[in-house]
């Protein structure tokens, strides 16, 4: 079943911006392959380190694209905010 959202709003199609946290380390470098999403990473000494990407997303699509990187990459999603359309 298909869902149309009409007026306003969120749709597969809207460019947003996102926070989404995964457990493991990135660098900078991989932005680039990530849209150009903001990677910081920290390591606090207790716990496994934790990488959080920042940005706009051009479309759901893309988003999906990001989550399949990182899934390939090999690190387990901690959380995902859609934080305002881009």
């Amino acid at each position: 079943m298909t869902h149309s959202h009409h007026g306003k709003g969120l749709t597969l199609g809207t460019p947003a911006a996102y926070r989404i946290k995964v457990q493991g380390c990135l660098d900078e470098s991989w932005s680039d392959r990530l849209c150009g999403l903001s990677i910081t990473s920290n390591h606090p000494a207790d716990d496994a380190p934790v990488t959080i990407l920042v940005g706009p997303v051009r479309d759901q699509a893309e988003l999906i694209g990001v989550l399949n990187s990182l899934y390939e990459l090999r690190l387990p999603l901690l959380f995902l905010e859609f934080m305002d359309e881009a």
